[in-house]
């Protein structure tokens, strides 16, 4: 994910009301078995395990799709617990079984793929492979559905269903959601349940909402073409700087004049390259920027208009451009949308396990961007944020995506035993969903 989480917390009395109002807090249709999952994710059995997972996996971080090694380490303590898999899925990708092999399906996932990003902080399990470093938790993730994996494990006979663990590669900017969607291995899940680490929300609270919680987003690249010469002969050129300054200026308007101001959207340029010396105007110029909006409309209004403005504007100063959207390298990620009955559902789960002052089920939306929503588009899905504060009392606390990420370990067994109590307790309340004398085992599919 490419955005640093911010959560607003409501006055604990709107939040209340908040709660009542739209969910029935309801422990009728958990199985009271499923109410110790934070005291097992905690003992030290599971919690030690984790921590030394997610070490391992921080100290050898790989790129999306090169995640080779983290793919190894996950089967390998899967065939330790006995837990079937199918593998290799979308390249690296692994999909694991808990449960009776028959409907209905409900997936947790965790993303496995690290950034090209220089680890700045200098502790025992610091990043081994230079230029390379897990700065926007997936670690954490990977380790947390494998914690919720031994724990669900253990209660495999009580579980009512099939859990599927989604152990997906390059989230980031890869949309490797997509093509584990395109290989079929989730045709048969009703729903799917995912968090992100949140650095400065405290351990042991969560945050979400219904409805869009995080944009859709899309990159472009653009070449503003002129024709270079001399600085002091400005007359004999055509000055690509000059055209690429009023593009980039142009840009900003598309959100500040011409985007409802109750829509959110983004345009922002982070790429600018062009010319060497202090006296030379160069041939061309290279921008390049992402933009986001939480609607689909709104996205491809801004997708049309960026590629207008930049050939336009350009025009306007004699120079040709050319727009490129990388969607072929770099999908387009649809924005993420929690199903309103999921959402209720998470509510009653956290507030059971973490207490009604824990959850912050009205959170605002931000501009981030999860591969997450390609499943939402396919699959009923919520995405939550999970508290991962550093006990430390800082006070520049680093974004997701930076090289001084660090985040708390004791948050592990908080997204291990949520991850388990969505999931268990989501088959428990749609075993109604299944025809009775069907019985559907594990398909080539899944």
């Amino acid at each position: 994910m490419s955005c640093s989480f911010k959560c607003f917390h409501f006055p604990i009395i709107i939040f209340m009301l908040h709660v009542f109002t739209t969910t029935q807090i309801s422990s009728s249709t958990d199985d009271s078995s499923f109410n110790n999952f934070l005291d097992s994710a905690k003992s030290s059995e599971v919690f030690d395990w984790m921590i030394n997972i997610r070490r391992k996996i921080h100290e050898n971080p790989e790129l999306g799709y090169q995640e080779f090694e983290t793919s190894e380490l996950i089967r390998s303590e899967l065939d330790k617990m006995g837990i079937p898999y199918k593998h290799p899925v979308a390249i690296t990708g692994v999909i694991g079984f808990i449960g009776t092999g028959s409907s209905p399906f409900v997936a947790i996932r965790a993303d496995m793929d690290a950034l090209p990003m220089q680890e700045m902080v200098e502790w025992e399990h610091k990043s081994k492979v230079a230029g390379k470093m897990h700065a926007c938790g997936h670690d954490a993730h990977v380790t947390m559905v494998l914690g919720a994996a031994k724990i669900l494990k253990q209660h495999e006979k009580e579980i009512q269903g099939t859990v599927v663990l989604v152990f997906q590669p390059a989230e980031e900017g890869g949309g490797g959601a997509k093509k584990i969607l395109d290989t079929g291995a989730l045709e048969n899940v009703t729903a799917i349940f995912g968090l992100h680490i949140a650095p400065d929300l405290p351990i042991g609270e969560v945050a979400s909402k219904s409805g869009p919680i995080l944009a859709g987003s899309g990159f472009f690249e653009a070449k503003i073409s002129g024709k270079g010469g001399h600085a002091a002969i400005p007359q004999q050129s055509i000055d690509p700087i000059l055209a690429a300054s009023n593009v980039i200026l142009s840009l900003q308007h598309l959100v500040s004049r011409e985007a409802d101001p109750l829509d959110s959207q983004v345009v922002t340029i982070g790429k600018c390259q062009g010319g060497s010396a202090y006296n030379v105007i160069p041939d061309s110029v290279t921008i390049g920027g992402t933009f986001r909006a939480f609607s689909k409309q709104s996205f491809n209004q801004l997708k049309q208009r960026i590629e207008q403005v930049i050939i336009g504007q350009a025009a306007v100063q004699r120079c040709n451009a050319t727009v490129d959207f990388l969607d072929e390298v770099k999908p387009f990620y649809p924005p993420t949308i929690n199903n309103g009955d999921l959402h209720e559902h998470f509510v009653n789960v956290a507030v059971n396990m973490l207490g009604i002052n824990k959850v912050e089920s009205a959170m605002s939306p931000f501009m981030g961007a999860e591969d997450f929503s390609f499943y939402q588009e396919v699959i009923p899905g919520y995405f939550f944020f999970l508290g991962m504060k550093n006990a430390e009392h800082e006070r520049f606390v680093p974004s997701l995506h930076s090289p001084y990420l660090k985040i708390n370990e004791d948050g592990l067994p908080y997204g291990a035993a949520l991850h388990a109590s969505l999931a268990a307790s989501y088959l428990l309340k749609h075993q109604q969903d299944i025809v009775p004398g069907v019985e559907r085992k594990y398909r080539d599919e899944l």
